[in-house]
């Protein structure tokens, strides 16, 4: 059995998380900005399907992408010194979620619901939670969003309606983050896709010490990218 939360009950230690489905830790609570804060300072997110309660994460072993360790093939390296795409932050958050809920791969069903896209944009009117879009032509055609705190930042999803479009703005993210001193990309869970791009699984008990100094290690930085990432 796991605990269920009330709105003002802690979340329990990570080590009482299941093995099997691996990392589930809790149910219940709130999306609250309190709440997904105190869950996003001990390594937890939250992960569920519409309908269902909340369900809180801490899977063991962590993904993780180091900044400096992003793998650049030689075909991204070509596409990121060309202009023909424009990449920019914050401009469009909700949007950036909202494209992440759509459909994809022929499935139909997203875990980005409307109580998911209210809460993290509350979290990003308070400047933690932010986008990384990349634009061609004038179009959003794909980016990321996540959460940042101190020097961590947790990646939360990808979108992509144009090849490579996802990998374009991963790539400015670590690259500047590389240059903030941040020391992780949390990605949650292990994808193949994410291990193509130089992501690794660490065990929970050293992503959870890193973590605790990250998050209180002096915050950087107004979001804003520099222009000569891959000048």
């Amino acid at each position: 059995m796991i605990p269920w939360l009330a709105d003002d009950t802690p979340f329990p230690p990570f080590e009482c998380a299941l093995r099997s489905p691996n990392g589930l830790l809790a149910a219940g609570g709130d999306l609250s900005e309190r709440r997904l804060l105190q869950a996003y300072r001990h390594g937890i997110f939250p992960w569920f399907n519409p309908g269902d309660p909340i369900l809180w994460w801490s899977p063991d072993p962590r993904m993780v992408l180091i900044p400096c360790e992003f793998k650049l093939s030689r075909s991204l390296t070509k596409i990121l010194r060309n202009s023909d795409y424009e990449v920019r932050v914050d401009t469009s958050f909700e949007q950036v979620m909202r494209a992440c809920a759509a459909p994809r791969d022929g499935h139909s069903g997203t875990w980005i619901n409307e109580d998911m896209i209210a809460a993290y944009c509350a979290l990003h009117s308070l400047g933690y939670a932010h986008s990384v879009e990349t634009w061609m032509d004038g179009k959003l055609v794909g980016g990321l969003y996540g959460m940042a705190l101190g020097r961590m930042f947790y990646g939360e999803s990808m979108f992509s309606t144009v090849s490579n479009a996802s990998k374009i703005a991963l790539a400015h993210l670590a690259r500047q983050l590389e240059r903030w001193q941040f020391g992780m990309i949390d990605c949650q869970m292990n994808t193949p896709h994410l291990a193509t791009l130089g992501a690794r699984e660490i065990q929970r008990s050293e992503f959870i010490a890193r973590l605790q100094e990250l998050v209180h290690c002096e915050p950087a930085i107004n979001w804003q990218f520099d222009t000569d990432l891959f000048a």
